[in-house]
């Protein structure tokens, strides 16, 4: 009784993992400036290893507190508030690949003048046909959106166990289709990362998108596996919010690259 919780707040036992985490970030940091300087890559593939390892392990020990009991009321508040600003954070990342996109578009380098003698796209450049591909995708990952939703509204309305994990693996998996489907489209592109605005811009802002998609693909899958060992209840589903609210937020920044990059950037 001497150690019973008397409060609503999570005192975090002494973790190792924020130091590892540093460590290991170091490391990979370290080892990309060694790979661009042609020393070694191997530094560098150390510390995403090192990375990879801690994000398991520390959110292990996450989940194992959710079962637990810790997660009390108060503590899922600042769970989801730490996450919308997470999700904040994201928003003001890929505002930066819309920013360089949008700029070089309305005002295209020329040869001689930056403004008036620029052409956008670039001469030379055949971009991709928006309503092909492009937008197959985007009925794909508009498609997994609502899985998702139905899985969440399966548990919190329903308590179904079943269509919760259909839900999510279903998402999971129109996410995989929906990344064998991008890099299809980036084999066969007419224009090339390096040499032109339009190409570093295009591959960055969709490129970043799709390594979201990858991170989403495998958080719906590990929600997926939590859900059949019976961790969400109706009540305390935090971990299955984040998921979704993050594969929401993949699927808005998608449908702003399908229409502004693919449509209005290829006409």
């Amino acid at each position: 009784m001497a150690h019973s919780k008397n409060h609503d707040y999570h005192i975090l036992p002494p973790s190792i993992w924020p130091l590892m985490g540093a460590l290991a970030g170091f490391v990979m940091l370290f080892g990309a400036v060694l790979w661009m300087k042609g020393i070694t890559p191997y530094m560098f593939f150390a510390g995403v290893a090192a990375v990879l390892y801690v994000m398991y392990a520390w959110w292990s020990d996450v989940v194992k507190e959710a079962q637990v009991g810790d997660h009390t009321p108060v503590v899922r508040i600042g769970l989801r508030y730490g996450f919308i600003l997470f999700i904040i954070s994201e928003v003001m990342f890929f505002s930066a690949w819309f920013w360089t996109f949008f700029k070089h578009a309305l005002y295209p380098m020329g040869p001689d003048s930056p403004i008036k003698d620029g052409v956008w796209p670039p001469a030379g450049i055949e971009t991709f046909d928006p309503w092909h591909l492009p937008l197959i995708n985007t009925l794909i990952l508009l498609c997994s959106g609502a899985a998702v939703t139905w899985a969440h509204h399966a548990l919190v309305h329903e308590n179904n166990r079943k269509d919760l994990v259909n839900g999510l693996l279903l998402g999971a998996g129109l996410g995989v289709v929906f990344t064998i489907f991008q890099a299809y489209e980036y084999s066969h592109a007419a224009f090339g990362f390096a040499g032109n605005i339009y190409g570093a811009s295009f591959f960055m802002a969709t490129g970043f998108h799709g390594f979201h998609v990858i991170i989403g693909t495998i958080f719906l899958l590990v929600c997926a596996i939590r859900a059949m060992k019976g961790h969400f209840t109706p009540e305390e589903h935090v971990g299955l919010e984040a998921a979704a609210w993050y594969w929401h937020f993949v699927d808005v920044v998608w449908l702003f690259l399908f229409a502004s990059i693919y449509i209005w950037g290829s006409a």
